[in-house]
């Protein structure tokens, strides 16, 4: 009987042991799991770091695709202006030449349009004006009248249709209502048909009036 309960005594004192040898070794200590736990943590703020990185970078090109058409527009707001400014300035040059080589013509009382060239005859045409020339028929195809002087010329060998005029030996002012050939200094044309030069050229003498 003292012999049973020596031998309960010591499993009692074994068991008891082994409980406290593996106590530590299966329970996980504070120790070891807090870098666990800090890894873990510092993991989740990177990825949240990450996150936001994509976000500054899309605000940037939004804002970047936004300033774009405003400067686009004032660009072709300083084009436009310049061209604007270029057109005023040939309208300007193109009315200073108009105006330079700007004289009336009447046939009798009827003034008629024309388009002057740019010579220097015409320019010596000018600085006589007002004139009043006598003119005569000739030819059955033009009117013809003397200047009263001689002015600058630059003859050619020309073909003539109705409405040129030209100068004839420097001193002669030529008016056609048909065609000739013959070495002339052109002057300008009359913007009517030939039936209207006709009209105002085939019945007798004229008189025209050059007028600035």
């Amino acid at each position: 009987m003292k012999t049973l309960s020596l031998i309960l005594g010591m499993i009692v004192m074994l068991t008891a042991g082994c409980g406290a040898q593996t106590s530590p070794a299966s329970a996980p200590s504070a120790a070891q799991t807090s870098p666990s736990q800090v890894q873990t943590a510092n993991g989740a703020e990177e990825e949240k770091d990450a996150a936001r990185m994509p976000e500054a970078d899309t605000s940037a090109d939004t804002e970047t695709v936004l300033d774009t058409p405003a400067d686009e527009a004032i660009t072709e707001t300083a084009e436009a202006s310049t061209a604007a400014a270029g057109e005023e300035s040939q309208s300007a040059d193109n009315k200073t030449k108009g105006e330079e080589n700007t004289m009336r013509l009447l046939i009798g009382e009827r003034e008629v349009p024309v388009a002057w060239e740019e010579n220097e005859s015409v320019k010596a045409l000018q600085d006589l004006c007002p004139l009043t020339i006598r003119m005569s028929m000739y030819g059955g195809f033009e009117q013809v009248g003397s200047i009263g002087q001689s002015i600058v010329r630059e003859d050619v060998e020309t073909v003539t249709d109705s409405g040129d005029i030209v100068l004839y030996s420097g001193n002669q002012i030529v008016i056609f209502y048909g065609s000739n050939s013959w070495a002339y200094t052109r002057l300008g044309h009359i913007d009517l048909s030939e039936q209207e030069m006709r009209d105002l050229l085939s019945g007798g003498d004229v008189t025209i009036t050059l007028e600035k």
